[in-house]
């Protein structure tokens, strides 16, 4: 996949904010909260399945809880890596999973064509869609629609160097012609979401890669010490404001559309029903919203269940 991972996103320290997850061990699906005490499906009975990073935990709590509020007994199920949780949520092991859009329809692209499979996703949510639609399909998974919120790839500089050249996007950082060092994941020099694409796309001249976990707290210090002067994040980092960082907008779409949506299994949750409670979030759920319950979880340290169940009533989304 030509997508940089999105891994080791530090938040507070700790957290790990990554859409794009890699196999890390484990094999068991292990269940981690819900309703259903017993764990076995029954009537009217829905596993949710989790990776393991807060932001999905956060998402499958969300879930939860309208499918709650629509006369579903829940599940939660947590496991480390997309590997792992797909073929669960094909064969019936799980029911419902949030996924993002282009980075599951480049995984099952490369699941059934190789590695190196000529990409199918792109900056346009629509098309993506229709071609992790297309993927999922024959697999037994049926994909709802995709919302507002988006995790993707982005890149941020301190407010006053922004303020100092007059940045607000990525075109406006190319045309200063200032020379940036970015802190980035060793990748990013061969990856076309990242340097080439910066370079090419919008004329930005990377002077040099500082290669630091992307989106780490030790890369967004050096952000901020002016060590270096850009740091590959996502949209959804929550801790940008403790470093004085400000994102940059992707105004020529050099990201490709990770959209939030909930993909299910076809048949155990294909129902109209559910997909119309899962859509009432869809539709309510932001960028924005998502990077603050981020916030809560990994910064304020509140459980996911209960920033959920706030969201989800302050919302007007359960009863």
């Amino acid at each position: 996949m030509d997508k940089i991972n999105r891994a080791a996103v530090a938040v507070a320290g700790v957290a790990a904010l990554a859409a794009g997850l890699t196999a890390c061990g484990g094999d068991s699906l292990e269940k981690s909260s819900g309703g259903d005490s017993s764990g076995k499906p029954g009537k009217g009975s829905l596993v949710i399945g989790s990776a393991s990073f807060s932001e999905s935990k956060i998402l499958a709590e969300l879930y939860a809880g309208v499918l709650k509020d629509a006369g579903y007994s829940t599940s939660i199920k947590t496991v480390d890596a997309r590997e792992l949780y797909e073929p669960a949520l094909e064969k019936g092991q799980m029911d419902v999973v949030p996924e993002y859009a282009a980075t599951l329809a480049e995984f099952l692209n490369q699941k059934k064509n190789g590695s190196n499979a000529a990409p199918v996703a792109s900056a346009d949510v629509t098309k993506t869609v229709a071609a992790l639609k297309k993927l999922a399909e024959p697999r037994g998974l049926k994909v709802l629609e995709p919302g507002k919120a988006v995790d993707q790839n982005a890149f941020a500089v301190s407010a006053d160097f922004a303020k100092k050249h007059g940045l607000k996007t990525l075109s406006d950082l190319g045309k200063s012609k200032q020379k940036i060092t970015l802190a980035a994941g060793d990748e990013c020099p061969k990856r076309p979401f990242c340097q080439p694409g910066l370079e090419k796309k919008y004329g930005i001249d990377i002077a040099g890669i500082d290669p630091l976990d992307i989106g780490s707290v030790q890369a967004k210090q050096a952000v901020k010490d002016g060590k270096d002067q850009m740091v590959l994040t996502t949209t959804t980092d929550s801790t940008l404001d403790q470093f004085g960082l400000v994102l940059l907008g992707d105004d020529k779409n050099l990201q490709n559309a990770d959209n939030v949506l909930p993909v299910v299994n076809a048949k155990s949750a294909g129902s109209q029903k559910i997909a119309d409670s899962l859509n009432k979030l869809t539709k309510v759920l932001t960028t924005a919203d998502l990077r603050e319950l981020n916030k809560k979880v990994d910064a304020e340290r509140l459980k996911p269940g209960d920033v959920a169940d706030d969201y989800l009533r302050a919302k007007g989304l359960v009863k």
